[in-house]
């Protein structure tokens, strides 16, 4: 439940920040008649997530055997290496982000390109669906269903009320310390599926074992208990990794911190 909350709380709040920019500029410019583009954007975006959401329930997983522990496996990689993608792209982006859509709007708007401000906003709702699904999927494969879609819903709510209150001025919303935190959850979440990973290809006979316990400390915290459950959903627990596995995960944090301070030089 905590992974899928995070991923749509953020997710979520991403898009409502692009649609809240644009609109915002159409106020601020009195191009009010052009908000339909704007909300018809909204709902492409949406609806086209949607059916991504249903043809993944449909005709995805349902596999056995090796297959099923392929098909765990690659939707883990991916969805860390979208994560990973997402991270660091909004490390880049996070200080021009509003002037850009703000320029893009307004060159739309001075050359009579209204139908840009639909795909301006489409493909900023749509992405940030499209990376929702994977992280869901994935989120799923990991944890319970039932857990993963209750946490989803709490976290799409709260960004909608999150970016209500910030576009109205209520309430002050620190979105850099917001976007620095979770982007230190999402990391150590994505790390966790990249190392989880790892095991499915192995079981799959993909890739080697060598140590397949590298130690064992499920006495202490039961990864299949109820706290453990959690440290496994949210940053990747495992009580008993392989060698593989550790490595994988102390990899991926190193490489990414040091992408994530590069960015941050720049």
């Amino acid at each position: 439940m905590s992974e899928a909350l995070i991923i749509t709380l953020r997710e979520t709040l991403e898009a409502a920040l692009v649609v809240g920019i644009l609109l915002a500029y159409l106020n601020k410019t009195l191009n009010f008649k052009h908000r339909k583009y704007i909300w018809w954007g909204v709902g492409a975006g949406v609806a086209l997530s949607v059916v991504l959401a249903f043809v993944f329930q449909s005709f995805f997983g349902g596999f056995e055997g090796k297959m099923e522990e392929l098909y765990e496996g690659v939707t883990m990689i991916v969805a860390a290496g979208l994560l990973t993608w997402m991270i660091l792209w909004m490390l880049r982006q996070r200080k021009a982000i509003k002037k850009n859509l703000e320029d893009k709007a307004q060159m739309h708007i001075e050359k009579d390109h209204y139908w840009g401000l639909f795909w301006l906003t489409f493909v900023g709702v749509a992405r940030e669906g499209i990376e929702m699904v994977i992280f869901l999927q994935a989120a799923v494969v990991n944890s319970s269903g039932m857990g993963v879609l209750s946490g989803a819903v709490l976290g799409i709510v709260l960004a909608l009320v999150m970016a209500y209150v910030l576009f109205k001025g209520i309430v002050r919303v620190p979105l850099k310390a917001f976007f620095t935190f979770t982007g230190v959850l999402l990391i150590l979440f994505a790390a966790g599926l990249f190392a989880h990973g790892i095991p499915e290809f192995q079981e799959a006979g993909v890739l080697p074992i060598y140590i397949e316990h590298l130690w064992d400390v499920n006495n202490v915290i039961d990864e299949k208990g109820s706290f453990g459950s959690i440290m496994k959903g949210l940053f990747g627990y495992n009580g008993n990794p392989s060698l593989l596995e550790t490595g994988g995960y102390v990899l991926y944090l190193v490489l990414i911190s040091l992408a994530w301070w590069k960015i941050e030089r720049n």
